[in-house]
């Protein structure tokens, strides 16, 4: 088999193979919330957001995007996004701090922080269940992704795709590199990775399940018991760190 070299290639890839099958799972157990893509399901979120990106914003291949989200699924979903089309990840930016980003993606927490900074689009993501938009108004210029996203299409075609050799992570790392690491790691095919990690700041945890025909199971905000009840109903293969426990 062609060794998949781009974002595109892997996900068509499960998109034709395992359309239902989960993907990402979700918990926040200081919520209670727990959400489960499909492949197709994330897939379409995927499409919106990087239609909203490059189709709304004007993002273009090579730009740098700032993904400061905590570990939720969305950060999933605009990794893809930025993959689709290109683009460069720096995880964790620091406002104020991280020069030449064309956009940032950020929470609640931080949207203050970003909002005015100047040369950079900010899209903030309230982080309520379902992508929901924020409850109370956003500063001036600020995009809200709760309802920004949703009147983007369900299909993204990049009009200026990238390939094998086009950075998707700061610093440095290719596209190629990228999922040729992912398919040489140590989930089974077809195993579900319980994760504590952020996946923007260690997006092997999310890379190694879509390449490998497997699903994560991020969980926000762990509280052990309700960890280890997780792991259990979620019938987990394999955890990251290899012994995640509670990080509250």
């Amino acid at each position: 088999m062609t060794p998949e070299t781009t974002f595109a290639d892997v996900l068509q890839r499960r998109l034709r193979n395992d359309p239902g099958q989960p993907l990402v799972t979700f918990y926040d157990h200081a919520t209670g919330e727990r959400v489960e893509l499909s492949v197709t399901t994330w897939a379409n979120w995927v499409a919106k957001a990087g239609s909203l990106l490059v189709d709304e914003l004007g993002l273009e291949r090579g730009d740098r995007l700032g993904i400061d989200l905590p570990p939720h699924w969305l950060g999933t979903v605009f990794l893809g996004a930025a993959w689709s089309a290109g683009l460069v990840v720096v995880p964790a930016p620091e406002p104020g701090g991280t020069p030449d980003l064309a956009a940032v993606v950020c929470g609640p927490d931080t949207v203050a922080a970003w909002a005015g900074q100047p040369g950079t689009e900010v899209l903030a993501c309230a982080l309520l269940p379902l992508g929901v938009r924020f409850t109370d108004p956003l500063p001036d210029g600020v995009h809200d992704v709760g309802v920004e996203i949703w009147s983007q299409p369900d299909a993204f075609i990049p009009w200026d795709p990238p390939t094998g050799d086009d950075p998707a992570l700061d610093p440095g790392t290719t596209q190629a590199e990228l999922w040729r690491e992912a398919a040489a790691g140590t989930l089974v095919g077809g195993g579900r990775l319980l994760s504590v990690a952020n996946p923007v700041a260690e997006p092997l945890t999310f890379c190694e399940p879509l390449t490998q025909g497997g699903s994560l199971v991020l969980v926000a905000r762990a509280e052990q018991q309700a960890l280890e009840a997780a792991c259990a109903a979620e019938r987990a293969t394999a955890r990251f760190p290899a012994r995640a426990t509670s990080t509250g």
